[in-house]
């Protein structure tokens, strides 16, 4: 019966080729923009070949690589042991997986806010409801998405949000609720505001400040924000990594995107967007300014 699933799902999409056909995809939904600046480039390439995106919560991504229709989907995350099993055992394949950047988790406040520096005590307790700051914490959802996912399993080492934490529909919406809050504090993918080149994250900017964070690997109090150097030298403390999961066993668009996102031209599109490109050289060098 493997075998026969193997045979059905290739001819499912036996109608494309690396550069000709249209596939489905979902993707973390905290990544929409640097995403869809990776397929605007990537359908510029190969004029026919297509990708339908669905950006979702996480869980749903996860949820969506079982049905027939979803051939890859990009998400925080590689497969586990156990849903490595689950598709060998269902499809006799396992899909690959890897990682294509490294992102940070980037904190908004209010243009007027007092409070735009913080130390991770601060902002466990912020999310524990046990924090003397009168701010309220915002973010994309209250379950089921990467932001939540990552603040539970690795600020607050599995202990559950407080009855303050709001949740907005989206990571645009997380940016309009602190910009109309003045006591809101807002949990954000960092390309959402980390590409200058792009009118709209200007224009995000405009209504809210980047926070900095004390520094994990700094001598003293130092305060840092999600710049790329500082992700690449882990002094900012809330990192995690960008995977892709291709249910795709033989040479198809989906083959073709992946090594597009792995290569220079993709990886120079996620170092634009301030994630830290994992396929590529990436080189801090010094800098002085004169007057």
């Amino acid at each position: 019966m493997a075998g026969a699933c193997v045979n059905q799902n290739r001819n499912a999409y036996s109608r494309d080729t690396p550069t000709e056909g249209t596939i489905s995809i979902s993707v973390d939904e905290s990544f929409k923009p640097v995403i869809d600046s990776e397929i605007k480039v990537f359908e510029s390439t190969f004029p026919n070949a297509h990708i339908k995106v669905h950006y979702k919560p996480e869980a749903a991504c996860l949820r969506d690589l079982a049905q027939d229709s979803t051939r890859m989907i990009i998400v925080t995350r590689g497969l586990t042991p156990e849903e490595e099993k689950f598709y060998k055992d269902s499809m006799n394949f396992e899909p690959p997986f890897d990682e294509l950047a490294i992102d940070a988790i980037a904190v908004i406040v209010n243009k007027d806010s007092k409070d735009s520096i913080f130390s991770m005590d601060d902002i466990r307790s912020l999310l524990m409801d046990s924090s003397k700051k009168d701010l309220l914490p915002v973010m994309d959802g209250t379950s089921a998405t990467s932001t939540v996912r990552y603040l539970i399993d690795s600020v607050l080492r599995g202990q559950p949000m407080g009855k303050n934490v709001t949740a907005a529909p989206n990571s645009e919406g997380v940016i309009d609720y602190v910009a109309e809050n003045k006591n809101a504090i807002g949990f954000i993918g960092v390309s959402w505001i980390g590409d200058k080149d792009d009118p709209q994250q200007q224009k995000f900017l405009q209504k809210v400040k980047v926070a900095a964070i004390q520094c994990v690997s700094c001598l003293g109090k130092t305060y840092v924000q999600p710049f790329q150097a500082n992700i690449y030298l882990g002094r900012y403390p809330m990192l995690r990594g960008l995977y892709y999961i291709l249910k795709e066993n033989y040479s198809g668009i989906g083959n073709n995107f992946v090594n597009f996102l792995q290569y220079e031209r993709g990886q120079l599109i996620f170092r634009r967007a301030y994630l830290l490109p994992a396929k590529m050289t990436f080189e801090i060098r010094d800098a002085q300014i004169t007057k």
